[in-house]
């Protein structure tokens, strides 16, 4: 019997990266997983490969009608809403922070701040109900322990991985849990962003040498993370920040 059986799982941003890690370990823990995202197409891959217990949907998280119809989709088709998981995130290429534009500031807190705002609203009440819930806002070591010429993107995170602790102190009565999960950079498709200069093997090894187990972040780290504070083995822990990050951040 798997971790999670029987629960109903959002996964945003789950069309690829950290996003399709997690929704693979959730299906093979026994969850049925909503892959939300806004490339409907990666999405209804994962989906396919996963069988009947995932379900794919579009959905741009910016959006709060994007989100209702997203959460209405999955109670039509799970019947409810166990975990949620804010995965979906965006950052932009490293560079000074003067010369980051406005519209590439908004955008970036709205996908990776206001997101959870609005996934909030739309998914305490249901877990209220219950009295149970598990949500998980994926932060970052970059809330943490920043990374000059990323100090907007910083900034974002460091907002995710607070709320997340604040939120815990809110619902905690209710029976819901709140962590941040806060990875290291991973190879992902937004590691050269982070980076800010060609994905090359010389770049990479100077990034990973700041990480004392010596390699970036993979998908399979933050699922099996995700898969644990969602299950009942850690039904006494929330409000924490929990680092996935090979030592980055001591």
């Amino acid at each position: 019997m798997g971790q999670l059986e029987n629960k109903v799982a959002i996964v945003t941003g789950a069309a690829s990266g950290f996003g399709e890690g997690i929704a693979k370990a959730y299906v093979a823990e026994g969850a049925k997983v909503v892959i939300a995202d806004m490339n409907l197409e990666g999405a209804q891959r994962v989906a396919t490969a996963l069988g009947a217990n995932a379900l794919a949907v579009k959905c741009d998280v910016t959006k709060r009608a994007d989100i209702d119809a997203m959460v209405a989709a999955t109670v039509k088709q799970f019947g409810t809403i166990d975990i949620v998981v804010n995965n979906a995130g965006t950052t932009y290429r490293n560079q000074p922070m003067l010369d980051v534009d406005e519209a590439t500031f908004d955008r970036m807190f709205d996908v990776n701040v206001k997101s959870i705002y609005f996934m909030t609203h739309a998914v305490v009440p249901i877990m209220r109900a219950k009295k149970s819930g598990v949500i998980l806002n994926v932060g970052s070591t970059a809330g943490l322990r920043p990374r000059p010429g990323l100090t907007w993107y910083n900034a974002s995170k460091g907002a995710v991985n607070l709320m997340s602790k604040s939120m815990a102190l809110e619902v905690g009565g209710d029976g819901i849990r709140v962590n941040a999960l806060c990875p290291v950079m991973g190879a992902t498709g937004l590691l050269e962003a982070f980076m800010g200069m060609p994905d090359t093997p010389e770049n990479r090894a100077r990034f990973i040498s700041t990480i004392p187990l010596g390699r970036l972040c993979e998908p399979a780290d933050i699922a099996g993370a995700a898969v644990y504070l969602a299950s009942d083995a850690a039904k006494f822990i929330t409000g924490v920040e929990f680092p996935i990050d090979g030592g980055r951040t001591v």
